[in-house]
């Protein structure tokens, strides 16, 4: 293994323990493994899919059943690389894309690894996860960054992914007329991404008015659903990105998508939602979902180094490891809370 100096024999993790149990403990640093590098955790978001760990213990099929490090939205500094890793990474900065597939399934081979069967995410049981010092990761998802990205940036190009392929599932391009239902972060980032891919409108529903005014400063026009119902909006778009999750919301927005539009199902909510086969049938709708991302990091790079996404906008708290129960509370008492970000040197 070849590493820089100061690497400590033992790191702090966040270590959930059950719904509402979370300790910080010492564990040992990993070493990182054939075609591996160590990465000095310096940011990492806190996603919808922690907070859910965190509350309820699991999220749908995937149940926490033993001790667990939450987090995947990661970005550091390599400083150790495992036999046969590039030498050359040594000290820069890197984004973590949190998913190492087998790379052989008949998924992987056709570029679909998203959907790898043997998929091993980050903070997904029982895979620990980034609320810690040192991570070992595949160097082939270990993306490096310009300097110009903030280590923030870096981290939450995850976010920035999972809005990258929805848009490219849903193949907005110029003209398009986007309908983004929530504006929580995917929704805000979505916001940013399909003005990116020349969406020439692009309207974000929501209740909060802080969140609808981080769509409008994203380009996008900005509909209170508390006051206004979209069904009185007058919005036809060519495409709908379903970001709430929210099975009601999502039924409503699909009856407004115009003939031959496009529905991609973004938000995670409940397992079956009442869908409106006619609108679909005689419109012609394409409905699809999407899991996760395949291929979007560099075009996520791109898009914050060129100014044309902006997620600085989106960081809303910044707690040390030592505090990372509060940043994922936080959106229980703070209204104003969009993503909270964990520092684990600190």
């Amino acid at each position: 293994m070849t590493t820089t100096s100061g690497i400590p024999a033992t790191m702090r993790a966040a270590v959930l323990h059950g719904p509402g149990k979370l300790s910080i403990e010492e564990r040992p640093v990993p070493a990182p493994g054939p075609g591996e590098v160590l990465v000095r955790v310096e940011a990492v978001g806190t996603c919808g899919s922690d907070v859910h760990y965190y509350r309820d213990g699991r999220i749908g099929d995937f149940v926490v059943r033993a001790p667990l490090v939450l987090g995947h939205e990661a970005a550091g500094t390599v400083v150790a690389c495992g036999p046969g890793a590039d030498e050359r990474r040594l000290g820069r900065r890197v984004s973590i894309e949190p998913g190492t597939p087998c790379g052989s399934c008949g998924e992987c081979r056709p570029g679909r690894y998203n959907l790898c069967p043997d998929m091993r995410f980050l903070a997904t049981p029982p895979v620990d996860g980034a609320f810690c010092e040192y991570l070992a990761v595949h160097e082939d998802f270990a993306h490096e960054v310009p300097d110009a990205l903030t280590i923030e940036e870096a981290a939450l190009l995850e976010p920035l992914s999972v809005a990258v392929w929805a848009c490219r599932k849903a193949r907005v391009a110029p003209g398009d007329r986007v309908l983004i239902t929530g504006a929580g972060p995917i929704g805000l980032v979505a916001a940013h991404t399909a003005r990116a891919f020349g969406a020439r409108e692009v309207l974000v529903t929501d209740v909060l008015p802080h969140r609808l005014a981080l769509a409008r400063a994203a380009g996008a026009a900005a509909l209170d659903v508390s006051r206004t119902p979209l069904s009185e909006a007058e919005f036809t778009p060519t495409v709908l990105l379903e970001c709430s999750g929210v099975p009601a919301v999502s039924g409503e927005a699909i009856r407004t998508v115009g003939r031959a539009g496009r529905v991609v199902l973004i938000g995670m909510g409940g397992s079956e939602a009442p869908l409106p086969v006619s609108r679909v049938q005689n419109y012609e709708l394409e409905l699809t979902g999407t899991f996760r991302y395949a291929h979007t990091w560099p075009t996520a790079i791109s898009l914050v180094e060129s100014g044309r996404v902006r997620l600085d906008s989106l960081v809303s708290h910044g707690y040390g490891l030592a505090e990372a129960e509060s940043a994922l509370t936080v959106a229980t008492h703070d209204a104003s809370a969009v993503k909270a970000v964990i520092y684990p040197q600190r």
